[in-house]
């Protein structure tokens, strides 16, 4: 049986993401909170853009992509009292595994299931249909619902329970914030010190140095061009929920200390828009 599925939450990710779910003939529906995006995209790959109680009892997986705990909260809440009953509900959004274990509550009390399940790879990994995309919830229903990650996902790695996801996440968010402050504060010196950024980023890349960040945003923010990738104001607002599962685990959290302040300084200077490379901008020589 071919799965019958739904993307809601139509931003930089979510629209390709459903893209990817239309070109392999799953994608039924999307809903967005602004309407009148989800009718432009439903009326562009030629499918339905109805309400939230119509894809509920309409569809076998839906996928959820939105900003913030409170929005996922309203999006499963909306969906619980028309849920077809064994539907799937996946949250591709970054919250805290609380929030992912309300949210399965509420679907499960509807007589459907519920995975978290974040995703890492940036705009371009979900444009590519590239992204890495680690789970929480049941492995049987992961199998089911295996067929709609998979085509936007490079990666989806079953990581345990309701919250796994969101924890995983987690780890990842203080991965990619410490290596942004790594990378532009190197970048920031061999600026100051006048190497060619032609023959330095190579270099760096292709030793010990290396990682996705440099070599996808090195060049770019050293020509100070910052719109491309993951704003720092979502970054921002992923550490303030890591900060508090750290905090509750015990460890370290000087990056996510620093990266906090470091982007709220941005966001208070207007550029909360910009991609994280954006840090850069702190890292030079005042």
């Amino acid at each position: 049986m071919t799965l019958k599925a739904a993307f809601i939450g139509l931003g930089a990710m979510g629209a390709p993401m459903a893209g990817h779910l239309h070109a392999k003939g799953l994608l039924a529906a999307v809903g967005n909170r602004t309407q009148a995006r989800a009718d432009a995209l439903a009326k562009e790959l030629g499918v339905q853009a109805p309400d939230l109680a119509s894809i509920a009892s309409n569809c076998d997986v839906i996928a959820v992509c939105v900003s913030a705990d409170a929005d996922v909260i309203g999006v499963v809440e909306a969906l619980a009292p028309t849920l077809k009953k064994g539907a799937i509900v996946v949250d591709h959004s970054t919250v805290s595994p609380d929030t992912a274990k309300k949210a399965a509550r509420i679907i499960g009390d509807a007589g459907g299931a519920f995975l978290d399940a974040p995703v890492s790879g940036g705009v371009e990994g979900a444009k590519n249909g590239k992204l890495s995309v680690m789970v929480g919830g049941d492995a049987d229903v992961l199998e089911t619902a295996r067929p709609v990650l998979e085509a936007y996902a490079a990666r989806v790695t079953h990581m345990g329970p309701v919250g796994a996801g969101q924890a995983t996440k987690a780890v990842n968010q203080v991965l990619v914030a410490g290596i942004a402050h790594a990378v532009t504060e190197g970048l920031a010196l061999g600026e100051a010190l006048g190497l060619d950024p032609e023959r330095l980023i190579p270099t760096l890349g292709a030793g010990a140095a290396g990682n996705w960040f440099l070599e996808k945003r090195g060049a770019s923010m050293l020509r100070n061009e910052f719109s491309v990738g993951f704003k720092l104001a979502l970054l921002h607002k992923d550490l303030g929920i890591v900060r508090g599962i750290a905090s509750d685990a015990g460890t370290d959290r000087t990056i996510i200390e620093q990266s906090l302040a470091d982007f709220a300084q941005l966001m208070s200077e207007g550029y909360g828009d910009d991609d994280i490379s954006a840090l850069i901008r702190l890292k030079r020589k005042s």
